[in-house]
């Protein structure tokens, strides 16, 4: 059971982090499909970095790490640039928009990926190797039998992934912004009329979604594989939308969800370990958070309310 609790945290809060990238984005009025592919770009950015670091600049791996955050957030902040110039500048269709940054984002990764390992380390790949982040515990609480596990083996990104939830939590529902991106979801025109940009608030929205899917994206190239493939982890990204609308589009809620697709996967390993099942059967396990998606669909899709104004195209003029 500890094992469970410890594997399915690792995998939750990236999912949590990326999800709330996602609450930001639709709260203020724009559907973002994209997630997945802000998600790759940032992790390729984030571990292009970090492998550039150790073999060119002979920086040690755990400093190389930190720095990977720095460029995965950029990276990925940069490309959800155009999802936002898209949606709202040019007023695209926003599922549209998100699907073809996902599907340009996997192929993007795959060849530059390919190329740069040629021409920079003269190799043929299609990863970059990392490795895998140091855990640590945390003395005396992580000694309680079962409560500990939530306490030990933890990898650093797991609380920095909690202090910006914490922080997003506080600006979304406390700040200035947060009221203005949240009245731009309900009632832009509301927004429009107080003499503020819906434009400019959506815009910051759109980017904060995409940096904080790159946070997700070099957490995972860290915890799962110690490495980054476009084909990690694909899904994801999908995996957080759907948390996100199970939370109601609210924070607090959406962690409940990711915690339950979580430790659903890190069962679904425990369980083919345990019957020593052959390694195959750890594929289907993969399959467990989706198929805990669908079971959610059924139930409680009903009472799902999203924005009333998501995905509708603002309009001045129209006002």
């Amino acid at each position: 059971m500890e094992r469970i609790i410890i594997d399915g945290l690792s995998f939750s809060l990236p999912l949590f982090i990326m999800a709330i990238g996602g609450i930001y984005c639709e709260r203020s009025g724009v559907i973002n499909l994209a997630l997945e592919g802000f998600q790759g770009i940032g992790a390729f950015s984030g571990a292009l970095a970090a492998v550039l670091l150790m073999q060119r600049c002979g920086l040690s791996a755990d400093k190389a790490m930190y720095f990977s955050f720095i460029f995965a957030i950029a990276g990925a902040a940069v490309y959800s640039a155009i999802h936002a110039l898209l949606s709202i500048k040019f007023k695209a269709n926003q599922v549209i928009s998100g699907v073809v940054l996902n599907i340009l984002a996997l192929s993007l990764t795959i060849y530059l990926t390919k190329v740069l390992n040629k021409t920079l380390f003269r190799q043929a790949s299609d990863k970059f190797v990392l490795t895998v982040s140091e855990r640590f515990n945390i003395p005396y609480i992580s000694d309680i039998p079962l409560i500990g596990a939530f306490f030990r083996e933890i990898y650093p990104f797991e609380i920095i992934v909690l202090l910006l939830a914490v922080i997003f939590w506080y600006i979304l529902y406390k700040t200035h912004y947060g009221m203005l991106l949240r009245a731009c979801g309900d009632n832009p025109q509301a927004v429009d009329a107080a003499g503020k940009s819906v434009a400019f608030v959506r815009t910051i929205a759109v980017l904060i979604s995409g940096a904080l899917s790159g946070i997700a994206g070099i957490c995972f190239s860290y915890s799962i594989s110690g490495s980054f493939s476009s084909s990690s982890f694909v899904g994801y990204g999908y995996l957080s939308i759907a948390a996100m609308i199970f939370g109601n589009w609210k924070i607090l809620p959406t962690i409940a969800a990711c915690l339950l697709f979580g430790f659903a996967r890190s069962g679904g390993y425990f369980i083919v370990q345990k019957m020593s099942m052959p390694a195959s059967y750890s594929d289907l396990a993969m399959t467990l958070p989706y198929v805990m998606t669908l079971l959610l669909l059924l139930f409680f899709s009903k009472y799902n309310h999203a924005p009333r104004a998501l995905g509708e195209t603002y309009d001045k003029g129209k006002r």
